[in-house]
């Protein structure tokens, strides 16, 4: 198993604990998450989503699946740019998060992991999915998942924030991240467990496997074509082609 980063034990015990732990917590404050996640931020808004989409090949008339659609953010910037909403399906772990997003009438949403994909081989053209690696149990076995899904020439884009070059750089980012937004969660949040919601997400920013890590593991499953583009020196397009 490779898992994009080693058990943080001050939220579970375990790695066989991490899975039903995350899908908790995303189920518990699933209707803060749209909230709190405007609040912030953070260049992660709907033109930036839109822009990397478009960046990474993504065009009208193209089939998605959207892994960890969670409130569906990513998944509707999809809709925008294929032109249907029945072209794009959501996948994710969490019950609440399902039940909480806010897509256009026409888009599927399932229940399903990035590691066990409840769709046909071949039956996307494009595969994104928004701040979510961090929460794979298997790195792996998920990219090998995504070749499964994908047409020949199907495109994978993975958005994800990654830690700043220099001390300075990270150090401010984690005051942000890890300080700030939790005390603006807990002024936003309906739910007590929010804040730590946003403390771990941060905690999993900074223990996340480098980036050369995950371009190898693209490389590794078949992937061609894998490149890595970098926005305000924290947000990363994970990019790549399923073979032709």
């Amino acid at each position: 198993m490779s898992a994009p980063h080693p058990p943080l034990k001050e939220y579970y015990a375990s790695e066989a604990d991490r899975a039903p732990w995350v899908r908790r917590l995303f189920d518990r404050t699933a209707g803060d998450y749209d909230r709190v996640e405007h609040a912030m931020a953070l260049g992660t808004g709907s033109w930036y989503r839109g822009r990397a989409l478009r960046r990474a090949g993504l065009a009208a008339g193209m089939r998605v699946l959207d892994i960890g659609v969670g409130t569906g953010l990513t998944a509707c910037e999809a809709v925008r740019i294929v032109g249907a909403a029945e072209l794009v399906i959501g996948i994710d772990p969490s019950a609440g998060m399902v039940e909480c997003a806010k897509v256009p009438a026409g888009l599927v949403l399932k229940l399903g992991t990035a590691e066990s994909i409840p769709a046909a081989a071949g039956s996307a053209d494009f595969l994104s999915m928004g701040y979510a690696l961090r929460h794979i149990g298997d790195l792996s076995a998920a990219l090998a998942e995504f070749m499964r899904v994908l047409v020949p020439g199907g495109r994978i884009c993975l958005l994800e924030i990654t830690k700043p070059q220099g001390r300075i750089a990270q150090a401010l980012l984690r005051t942000y991240m890890r300080g700030i937004v939790p005390l603006l969660a807990r002024g936003l949040a309906r739910h007590r467990d929010t804040p730590q919601l946003m403390r771990y997400y941060w905690d999993t920013i900074e223990a996340c496997a480098p980036p050369e890590r995950i371009l190898a593991e693209m490389r590794a499953c078949g992937f061609d074509a894998v490149n890595r583009h970098v926005e305000a020196g924290i947000f990363s397009e994970y990019c790549a082609r399923k073979p032709s």
